[in-house]
């Protein structure tokens, strides 16, 4: 079949897997990201040697292949991000949060859409800047995709993905690589010898294996949802805040009109009483 014909993906298609990630993520997936999943699933779709969408979509609904199942999601669902994105908030963290905690205790932060890991990395290195490197403090990243979870697991990253991380942090908390890995960075043991990964699907009731947090990041995700969603994933979210625990989503959300169980301190910013 020649690629130009297979390229086509029908406005039927879109719509079964409009609904098949709404049901697995909660994630609303706008009409104008039709091309977005084309290019996304097209290559996978080629891959396998199929020669339609509508074919890869009763191959991962019939449930016989769960581990393609989830490349499709991990497909479906990667975001960018990068060190230090929206900075107020890790400023926040230094200048607030952490001077605010008991002294000894240990700070536990969880960051729930955690991506490639540039979050988790970037909040462990204010941390260790504050409370030493070994000081007293976790993070637990979790995300629906395996892929990115594996990524952030690993720690390695390109030079050409260094945007927002200042050079002194490159300098103190990186190793460079060498030889095959020249042109990367290896976030330093020490630092992530305090976090730990799970794949967490917010869209669904979540392990008590997760534990409680004094900080959660959900920052640029509940974009994806609908308000029910978006309500339901706060609620279970906020069930893993210590009392006084702080709740913090990107700068194109918020939280009023989905719950008052956490009260604003600033924009993007909450609080549990």
């Amino acid at each position: 079949m020649p690629s130009q014909e297979f390229a086509q993906l029908t406005d039927q298609e879109f719509a079964q897997f409009q609904r098949l990630i709404y049901q697995i993520a909660g994630i609303s997936m706008a009409d104008s990201k039709k091309v977005l999943l084309a290019g996304r699933l097209g290559k996978r779709v080629r891959a396998l040697g199929m020669a339609s969408f509508s074919q890869y979509y009763r191959y991962v609904t019939k449930g016989d292949d769960a581990r393609e199942r989830q490349t499709m999601v991990d497909l479906l669902t990667t975001n960018e991000t990068y060190f230090f994105r929206e900075e107020a908030h890790f400023e926040f963290l230094r200048s607030t949060i952490v001077p605010s905690h008991p002294r000894g205790e240990s700070l536990d932060i969880w960051s729930a859409a955690s991506s490639t890991g540039e979050e988790i990395y970037t909040i462990a290195m204010v941390l260790a800047d504050e409370m030493g490197v070994d000081g007293n403090w976790s993070i637990f990243g979790s995300d629906i995709g395996t892929h990115v979870l594996a990524k952030a697991e690993q720690g390695q990253y390109w030079l050409d993905r260094v945007r927002g991380l200042p050079k002194d942090y490159l300098r103190k908390y990186c190793l460079k690589g060498v030889r095959s890995q020249e042109g990367s960075f290896l976030i330093s043991p020490e630092l992530r010898r305090h976090t730990r990964f799970m794949q967490v699907n917010l869209n669904q009731s979540l392990p008590t294996s997760i534990g409680k947090f004094h900080v959660i990041f959900l920052r640029n995700v509940m974009i994806y949802f609908d308000q029910a969603t978006k309500r339901q994933v706060v609620d279970r979210l906020i069930d893993h805040l210590h009392p006084k625990g702080w709740f913090i989503v990107g700068h194109s959300e918020s939280l009023n009109g989905l719950t008052e169980r956490v009260k604003p301190v600033k924009t993007t910013i909450y609080r549990l009483p």
